[in-house]
């Protein structure tokens, strides 16, 4: 940004070479905006996709250590159970699994910020140094 003369000072600039300097200042103040906007919300998106695939791998992880874990299981308490007793024990099991995992990717999924903190906090800078522009 432009810094021009210090207040009292003789300024030399005419009001319309004062009025460019603020619109290409605000101009450029902008495209920094949009910028630190961009690399923030990537930030998130990242944080996000890997939280939403952490997810979507837990389940088809999930899925496939289910059938074969519980095939597995329901025949070897089949050796001293009933059939039915060993398939609802092999349920029970993959069903305390399935939430640990749920859980597990939900938190991942909280801990990320859309709302763009540092942006917020330089557009409020922003418009308070405009305004002291205008004064």
């Amino acid at each position: 940004m432009t810094a021009g003369p210090p207040p009292g000072a003789d300024d030399d600039r005419s009001l319309g070479q004062i009025v460019s300097e603020v619109g290409q200042d605000l101009s450029t103040l902008l495209k920094q905006e949009m910028e630190l906007a961009k690399v923030e919300l990537k930030e998130e998106l990242s944080r996000t996709g890997k939280g939403a695939g952490m997810l979507g791998g837990a389940g088809l992880a999930g899925w496939f250590l289910t059938l074969f874990l519980s095939l597995a299981l329901m025949f070897l308490l089949d050796n001293w159970l009933p059939v039915e007793a060993a398939a609802l024990i092999t349920g029970v099991v993959w069903a305390v699994v399935a939430a640990v995992l749920a859980l597990t990717g939900r938190k991942a999924l909280q801990k990320s910020n859309p709302q763009l903190p540092r942006t917020q906090q330089t557009i409020k800078e922003d418009v308070a140094w405009a305004r002291a522009q205008k004064s």
